[in-house]
């Protein structure tokens, strides 16, 4: 089985411009691909796992991959799958982010001399002319079909800015010119992305000629993994310091049955074999498959031993207990009232909530346990040395915290 085949197998698969060239080029690692990364936040989450793993499959098949940071398209804001404007960012907001997604890529994809790229499209972009670019790219385009996009349909209703229409143009060019530069011949996206990707390959069609065009090659993947990553309104950072490794297994821990064989298919690097073994298990052993799907993701992301820790902190949990390896909070003296603390202080101290009046709508929402029971007012107080033997306080049903009088 090639690794074209064994994506097809992980249902990794939902659109493709030319599957038989796409077969060959993947198969015999002749592939020079990319999937680019808008730089909205200053962390990774849960959602890229589909990217980043694809990445790496590819790369261990001997394919290249080129990591592109979205520096110059993130000025402007991908309007697909959205039903409001993004939040406009500074331009040195986005190149802190981009810093931060090269460093926690870089756990994922080998880069280095012949091995893998990562380009910024600031480089370009943001040096083009727009009346240039307008001449050499904007009659490839047709308005009518631009607008017949789905990515564009959503917005229409709201209302769409030109500075967002202009996105469409923005990741053609981009593939335009890593074609040219790099010899970048294939696109990998979420599956909201086709429009999108299919104007880089008409444009490069367009530009430089029918032959060029059989070296465009799209592959889209199944938008899914944007999809994965959120819980109770929160994204799950790839970054440990906003989402700890023990916080990260309790996410996959946690997911539902019916997700999980899906979510070992697709992100994790266990064998098709292994996998085919499992879907024949008895529905009683769905945790063991949770914990499986849970110690994979972690170690993917924070490596054999933190993996370790969370998975021996979640025994921990299930059996009553606690566990050093818990995410903590030291609570200094100073922070009792009359040797008192309240857990709204508790909830804000363990960044549980971002602000009093969220924590405060988490408790009145049934939200928040404190050793197990449920927290009926968010006046509810807790002395020193109930704290000193170690409080935890869960907050749904899968972000656990323990709070120490220090």
């Amino acid at each position: 089985m090639g690794i074209y085949e064994e994506l097809k197998a992980r249902g990794l698969i939902a659109q493709v411009t030319d599957e038989e060239h796409i077969r060959d080029m993947i198969n015999n690692g002749k592939a020079t691909f990319y999937i680019g990364f808008d730089c909205t936040a200053d962390s990774l989450t849960a959602g890229h796992f589909m990217a980043l793993t694809l990445m790496k499959r590819l790369q261990m098949a001997g394919n290249k991959p080129i990591a592109l940071i979205g520096g110059g398209t993130t000025m402007i804001g991908d309007p697909s799958g959205r039903t409001d404007m993004r939040k406009m960012l500074t331009k040195e907001d986005i190149e802190h982010n981009a810093e931060c997604f090269k460093r926690q890529m870089e756990k994922f994809i080998e880069f280095g001399e012949g091995k893998a790229l990562m380009v910024n499209n600031a480089d370009w972009l943001l040096n083009l002319n727009y009346v240039d670019l307008l001449r050499e790219v904007g009659a490839c385009f047709s308005v009518n079909n631009m607008l017949r996009a789905e990515c564009y349909k959503q917005r229409m209703e709201k209302g769409l800015s030109f500075l967002e229409f202009n996105y469409m143009i923005m990741q053609s060019y981009d593939f335009y010119y890593m074609f040219k530069k790099y010899g970048c011949n294939m696109e990998f996206g979420g599956d909201d992305q086709w429009s999108n990707m299919l104007g880089g390959t008409e444009l490069i069609r367009k530009k430089l000629g029918k032959d060029a065009h059989a070296m465009t090659i799209t592959l889209l993947t199944d938008s899914n993994g944007k999809k994965m990553g959120k819980t109770a309104g929160n994204a799950v950072w790839l970054d440990p310091n906003k989402t700890s490794p023990f916080e990260v297994f309790q996410y996959w821990r946690n997911v539902g049955d019916a997700d999980v064989m899906k979510c070992i298919k697709m992100l994790t690097f266990l064998s098709l074999e292994e996998i085919a073994d499992m879907e024949t298990w008895s529905d009683n052993r769905i945790n063991e498959k949770k914990e499986i799907l849970a110690y994979e993701l972690t170690k993917l992301v924070h490596g054999k031993e933190e993996a370790n820790k969370a998975k021996e902190a979640s025994h921990a949990i299930f059996a009553g207990g606690a566990s050093e390896n818990m995410p903590t909070t030291e609570v200094e003296a100073s922070a009792f009232a009359d040797g008192k603390i309240s857990i709204l202080d508790l909830l804000l101290l363990g960044k549980l909530a971002p602000s009093r009046s969220e924590a405060k709508r988490l408790v009145q929402q049934g939200g928040v346990f404190a050793s197990d029971e449920k927290v009926a007012s968010f006046s509810q107080t807790f002395d020193e040395a109930t704290l000193k033997e170690g409080l935890i306080v869960r907050k749904g049903k899968k972000v656990y915290h323990r709070f120490i009088a220090k």
